[in-house]
């Protein structure tokens, strides 16, 4: 059996790679050239993907006697992940760009290259569990709750589930850097990556500018009723939920609670007003390939970072689905991505949108 291991250079690619051939598969190392070195801000902090990350892969490859590889995807990365960044931001929406590198680069380009290889499986250093039962393959959270990435994952089709391997979901973080250091591997106590590769030092919107090459214009800060109470810098530099950084003089603080991208103005609010019950999905994909009929109880996550919360789902339409949660929760951002659990089990999920 082959396997093709996606290394990023880190700790925990490095050590699904070293399972996986513990296992006795015939391991290829491979890393993904995403983008072009000039291409990005100034590396300030741990990211994944930079040269230093290439060389850390190659010296676990080398050291566990694997054939590597660095394939260029730059093209493909820039259309599918670095273009649509910068679009939705222009549009006053949040995106999630690592849940799309998944999708388009892993688990599409990757897997392509895979099946050229002849390999059977590819594997990642994800923090998930892949179940079969039966001949349906099942998605679920991994055993460490804290390092879980079954959100980023929801994408995931029933064939790419079946020649996908997850070596990491029934090991806890700390497990999988003592096995690293007792094999000698360079990057064994390497910290985890913070960003978005192609924004290192977290600034979205000097990012998006250099990316772009444009200049955003100012527009109005507007109360709920429409009064003008300041200017802002242009609307990539805002999110829903946001007080920091609004250069707003005021009693108490304000939060941004929507934007609207035609009239170039970010409405402020009082953090009250964030919180709400239902949203929408679309662009829906489902981990056993096909809908949930009728109503159905789900806990639901609505970004990274966020706990799941119980709430009630149904389909409007086709590619719609609408989410009540049974307590309004705060800041349900346009652009991130919704994910449904039944417990410990991936159900689907979908791109927020502000509108059916």
């Amino acid at each position: 059996m082959k396997a093709l291991i996606a290394m990023s250079g880190g700790v925990d690619s490095s050590v699904a790679a070293l399972l996986m051939k513990n296992e006795g598969y015939e391991c290829t190392g491979c890393t993904m050239k995403l983008y072009e070195n000039d291409t990005v801000c100034n590396y300030k902090k741990a990211t994944c993907c930079s040269l230093k990350d290439v060389e850390d892969a190659r010296n676990v490859a080398y050291r566990l006697s694997m054939p590597y590889y660095v394939f260029n995807f730059t093209g493909d990365f820039k259309e599918k992940i670095i273009d649509k960044f910068i679009d939705c931001y222009e549009k006053g929406i949040t995106p999630n760009p690592c849940i799309d590198c998944n999708r388009y680069m892993k688990f599409e380009k990757l897997y392509e290259r895979a099946v050229l290889m002849d390999c059977d499986v590819i594997v990642t250093g994800h923090y998930a569990i892949v179940e079969e039962k039966d001949g349906e393959y099942f998605l679920k959270k991994s055993v460490d709750t804290s390092k879980d990435q079954s959100y980023v994952l929801y994408s995931l089709t029933q064939e790419q589930l079946k020649h996908t391997r997850f070596p990491l979901g029934s090991l806890t973080k700390a497990e999988v850097r003592k096995i690293a250091d007792e094999n000698g591997f360079i990057n064994a106590a390497k910290p985890d990556s913070q960003d978005i590769c192609f924004v290192p030092d977290g600034d979205y919107s000097a990012s998006i500018e250099k990316l772009s090459g444009k200049k955003y214009l100012p527009g109005d800060f507007v109360l709920k009723d429409g009064t003008v109470i300041g200017k802002h810098k242009g609307i990539i530099h805002y999110t829903i939920g946001q007080r920091k950084g609004l250069g707003i003089a005021a009693e108490h603080p304000y939060y941004v609670v929507s934007i609207d991208a035609e009239k170039n103005t970010v409405t402020l609010g009082d953090n009250e007003d964030l919180f709400t019950t239902t949203f929408y999905v679309k662009h829906l994909n489902w981990i056993s390939g096909k809908a949930p009929a009728g109503e159905f109880r789900c806990n639901a996550k609505i970004r990274y970072r966020h706990t799941e919360k119980p709430a009630s789902a149904f389909l409007i339409g086709e590619d719609t689905l609408k989410v009540v949660f049974d307590e309004p929760q705060r800041a349900v951002t346009p652009g991130q991505s919704a994910v449904l659990y039944d417990n410990d089990y991936v159900l689907g999920g979908g791109e927020i949108v502000s509108e059916p």
